[in-house]
Formats: C-alpha cells, structure tokens, sequence
C-alpha cells in the first residue's frame, strides 16, 4: 500500500513539473508576448521552487524539460531544436548549468533546514525526558517508567531498559519482544550506538562517563545518532541521581532514628533516675538511721509514695501512647458541654496549677460537643500541666472556648518564655522537650504527643501560636455535636 501510494504521488509530481513547462510557454506565446531572457528567469524561478518543496531530481526533470522548451519554442529559429546563433548555445548552455546549480543549492538548502527541524524536535523531546527523569525519586519506580515514557515522547511502538547490574530488562510493555535481550546486552557490552533503519529499531548504551552500566532500545522509530548517545546519557544520569537520593534519604531516616533514640534514652533515663534517686535515698536513709523519730521516717515515706507514683505515671504514660499510635483505644462519644468539661479539668489539676490563677472565658450558649469527656479532659490537663509548668509563679493562665466554622475551638494561653518557630514543629513529637527547658522543667516529653494524638482521634487538631517573652495559646479544635 505505502509503495502504490508513493507511486502515485510521484506522478502527480512529474505531471505537474510537465504543466510547469506548459504552462508559461503557452502563456507567453499566446497572451503576452515577451523576450527570451523573460521566459528563461520564469522557467528558472519554477526550477527552484519545485526543488524547495520536492527535491532535487524534479528539479533535473523540470531544468531539462524547461532547457527543451526554451530552445524549441523561445529560440531562433523557432519550432526546432536547431540553434543557428552560436551565442544562443551559449545562453542555452549558461540557463541550464544554472538551473542544475540552483536545484542543488535549493536543495542543499532544504535537506539542511529538515535537519534542523528535525535537531530541534529531537531536542525539544530530550528536554522533556529529562523532565520527566527529573520527577523520579525512586529508583524502581523510575526504572519501569523510563520505557513507557521513551515511546510517549520519541514515539515508537515498544522500548526497553537493561541493566547491567542487576541483569533485568524493563519493558514499556509486558508482552513486547522488540527491543530484544540479546541487542540490549550486545550494545551494553560494545557500548556503541546500533541504528538499524530496516528493523526500525534504535539502540544505545547507559554511560556514566567512561563506565558502561546497561542499554536503551526503542522500536518502532531510528533515531539521529546524537540524539541516542544523549538519550543513553540522561537515562545512566537520572538512575544514579534516583539512587543518590534514595540513600540519601534512607540515611536521613536513619540519622532520625537515631537521634529519635538519643531523645528517647536521654529522657527516659532522665526521668527514671530521678525518682529512683529519691527513693534510694530515701530507704538508704531508713536502713541506716536507727534514731529515726516517727516524723522523719513519716516524711521518707511520703518521698517513696510521690516518686513510686512518678515513676508510675511515667510507664502509663508511654503505655497510653502506645496504645493511640495502634489506633487501640475506643472513644466513648456523647454531646457533652465544653464548660463541663473544663471544670472537671481544672478540679483534677489542682496540685499542678498551684499559685497560677486561671481565668475561663467560655459563653454560655456554646453548643455541645460530640466526644469522649474522660479523654479530652485529659487534653486539657496535659495543656494546662504544660503551661503552669513554662510560665513563672503566680502568672496567669486563660482558657478560652468559641465557635467556630462548625468546630468548637479551646485554647490555653500561657505566658512562658514562648517557642520559637522551629521548635514549634518538634514540640508535638514524642519525647521532645525544649532546648533550653529540658533539665529544668520535670516532664516526659509525652504529654503533648498524647494530647495531639487523642484531638486527631476526635477528628480535630491542635496546634499552637507563640512569641517568644510574651507566652504561648495552645488551641485544639472538636466537631460540635450534630443537632
């Protein structure tokens, strides 16, 4: 079928190159009757045409055909192919000769201008690849969209990834047999770009430099030998930067981990040991005072109690988180005012707050909320543990409820040293303390990771605002109850 269609299509072209002919010579000797030096830069105009848009061998076919005419019809003596005057050989001899040249310089022209055009389209589609290569972290994710996005872009029918490496081939399609193994690994061996125009197929190997590490085949399409050695250069470059990244990345996770662990340890350890050295202390001061009156072995008894308790707290602390993590703890939800809830917060947190007044700014025709009242008690206390701790004695702390775009907003506002902004995304993690607070101030780093964790549970959130010297507002946010 292209063979009849391409057959067809040259005729039409000779045709049109004979009308060409035809048609200024009957236009000029019936209707305008003009010298011969008129009719040769007509004929010489059609040559260059014809050799623009269709190529060199109409042009021949045209510059001969035009030669002919111009001496049988335009030439003395007409209506033969004699030439009586020397000089009109010469002119005849000089139209051809330019004619011929001019076709060759059309042409030359044209080929050089498709090349460039093609030079750009290909650039323009490297461009895109690497684009696309750009977007890729992952290595293996990477290596089976490479294929796929080389026939999206260059447009063959099926392509091909080796590796050297790891001896796998990924396809742009599971079934497709071309490119094959045996042309992937030859390539990748040889390291030398294979074009082969009568399979229509394009190989390249994978170069970082002067180390060889696979191949890419592309089927269906030959492309330009430039554009293969940077396709084969780009790809080698985009798996070595995935893979880069990739490690990179798992070392970053494992440097946090690490230091998740030196938090973890540095406060855990903190924490036992200080209840566990008043303890010590205490029965140490037991065992060896004999002439303890009741008062005294009273009070190191009272010491044993608070720090057993401390240390108590500490493990349900990290018990309780656990289970939030595991999603292990079952909400008991009903509509429940804020207002009930904060008073029963702030009954329980009585020994905490101490001297700290607490101011509470809650309206009266606040709708419910759909909670869990015993777990968002404890959010509070954990808050309004964590403000009295930060803030100086005797400062006060507000809290305040409103709402708010269908969610009922709580916030506690202190007036501690404040958080400075990249602390203000640690402070949620577990384990974390502040910097400059964390051997003065006791605590597990747990609280706030438990608060977050049972607001998240609730379907809401919380965050905080701070300015540092100027204090803190922690707020979470609860769907109200539906009515």
């Amino acid at each position: 079928m292209p063979v009849k269609r391409s057959f067809a299509q040259s005729a039409i072209r000779y045709a049109a190159v004979l009308a060409l002919v035809l048609g200024p010579v009957e236009f000029y000797r019936r209707l305008l009757p003009v010298n011969p030096t008129t009719v040769a830069l007509t004929f010489l105009l059609g040559v260059l045409i014809v050799s623009a848009f269709w190529g060199l061998r109409y042009a021949l076919v045209l510059a001969l055909a035009a030669t002919l005419a111009f001496n049988f019809y335009f030439l003395p003596p007409v209506g033969t192919f004699t030439v009586a005057d020397p000089q009109n050989w010469i002119a005849l001899f000089t139209f051809l000769v330019t004619a011929v040249i001019a076709s060759q310089l059309s042409e030359s022209a044209r080929r050089e201008t498709r090349n460039a055009n093609q030079r750009r389209r290909e650039v323009e589609r490297l461009y895109a690849f690497s684009q696309r290569l750009l977007a890729a972290d992952n290595v293996a994710a990477l290596l089976n969209a490479i294929p796929a996005y080389i026939c999206e872009i260059f447009g063959g029918s099926s392509a091909a990834l080796y590796l050297l490496g790891s001896r796998e081939t990924y396809r742009s399609h599971p079934r497709s047999e071309a490119p094959s193994r045996d042309d992937l690994q030859a390539v990748s061996t040889r390291g030398e770009p294979v074009l082969d125009a009568q399979r229509s197929l394009s190989l390249a190997p994978l170069r970082l430099g002067a180390r060889l590490t696979g191949a890419i085949g592309i089927a269906g399409v030959v492309l330009s030998r430039e554009t293969l050695e940077a396709l084969g250069g780009l790809v080698a470059i985009a798996i070595e930067r995935a893979g880069a990244v990739e490690k990179l990345g798992q070392a970053e996770a494992a440097r946090q981990s690490e230091n998740l662990r030196t938090a973890l340890l540095d406060s855990v350890t903190h924490e036992l040991r200080t209840p566990l050295t008043g303890i010590k202390a205490a029965v140490t001061s037991m065992l060896l005072g004999s002439e303890l009156n009741e008062s005294q072995r009273r009070e190191l008894l009272t010491v044993i109690n608070e720090e057993a308790d401390r240390l108590d707290r500490l493990v349900g602390e990290a018990m309780e988180m656990s289970r939030l993590e595991a999603h292990a703890v079952e909400l008991r939800r009903e509509p429940v005012a804020i207002a009930t809830v904060i008073q029963s917060a702030l009954t329980e947190s009585k020994t905490v707050l101490g001297p700290h007044p607490v101011e509470v700014r809650v309206a009266e025709s606040l709708p419910k909320v759909q909670i869990d009242p015993a777990r968002i008690v404890e959010v509070l206390k954990h808050l309004l543990e964590n403000a009295a701790k930060y803030s100086p004695p005797e400062a006060p702390i507000v809290i305040i409820a409103e709402a708010r775009d269908a969610q009922l907003i709580t916030s506690v506002a202190d007036r501690g040293p404040g958080i400075d902004d990249f602390e203000q995304a640690l402070i949620f993690d577990k384990f974390y303390r502040g910097r400059d607070q964390r051997y003065r101030v006791q605590g597990t780093g747990m609280g706030l990771a438990i608060a977050k964790a049972i607001v998240e549970a609730h379907d809401g959130a919380l965050g905080v605002t701070s300015q540092l010297g100027h204090g803190s507002v922690f707020s979470f946010s609860l769907p109200l109850a539906r009515m």
